[in-house]
């Protein structure tokens, strides 16, 4: 006989931009970071690279879980790398390999990749791919890369910009799901839990006035 199960969602990330998306679409993912050392994988894909690293990720997260038995447990594992002239550009190392990259960033283009990887603990399954979207970046001063720098953002993200910071105003424009750049893009996720035969809406959650509590909205049938 089925049941119907509450959906746990948990993030693999200790990205708070990653987290406010979801927090942002009604979803409170419970968060424990994987740890993965990035640099033991070697590609020459960006694609390949992203979605490997989404994939380790989550199952590094995996192996650390519990799962309990009157609830159904979905892993999220996210990795972003920027595809320019060429190059896959992760963190930079340090602040001047960030303001050497943005010298040769500004007022031209890459391409932002992100790979997600969703697993169902519970039914032993898993959906994965890669959202893509071009960024153009905006032709800004030797000044403004110095204070941009300087700020300490650049070297806790991939590509050494974000669009939901003090990154925002040097991006001129992007082409695809800001999700994207900001690292998890909520229509991808949306596919990907159709995929295992769920519905977004199945983790939306709401809170009660005051604050006091969060209560499920949706839950599956298993």
């Amino acid at each position: 006989m089925s049941v119907s199960l509450p959906l746990r969602l948990v993030l693999a990330s200790a990205s708070p931009a990653r987290r406010k998306s979801l927090q942002a679409a009604g979803i409170e993912p419970d968060v424990l970071v994987s740890g993965v050392d990035e640099s033991l994988v070697v590609t020459e894909r960006a694609e390949d690279l992203c979605l490997e690293l989404a994939r380790l990720k989550a199952q590094a997260v995996l192996t650390r879980l519990s799962p309990a038995a009157d609830q159904r447990t979905l892993v999220i594992g996210c990795d972003s790398v920027l595809a320019f002239d060429g190059e896959i550009l992760g963190k930079p190392a340090d602040p001047a390999d960030a303001t050497r990259r943005w010298q040769r960033m500004r007022g031209r283009s890459g391409v932002l990749h992100s790979g997600h990887c969703l697993i169902d603990v519970t039914a032993g399954r898993r959906a994965e791919a890669v959202a893509s979207t071009t960024v153009h970046f905006a032709d800004i001063s030797d000044d403004e890369i110095a204070a941009y720098v300087a700020s300490g953002e650049p070297l806790a993200v991939a590509g050494a910009f974000t669009i939901d910071g003090l990154g925002g105003p040097f991006v001129e424009r992007i082409e695809g799901d800001p999700g994207t750049v900001v690292g998890l893009s909520m229509p991808l996720l949306r596919r990907l839990l159709a995929e295992l035969g769920l519905n977004i809406t199945d983790l939306w959650t709401k809170i009660a006035p005051g604050g006091q509590s969060v209560e499920p909205l949706g839950s599956v049938r298993s």
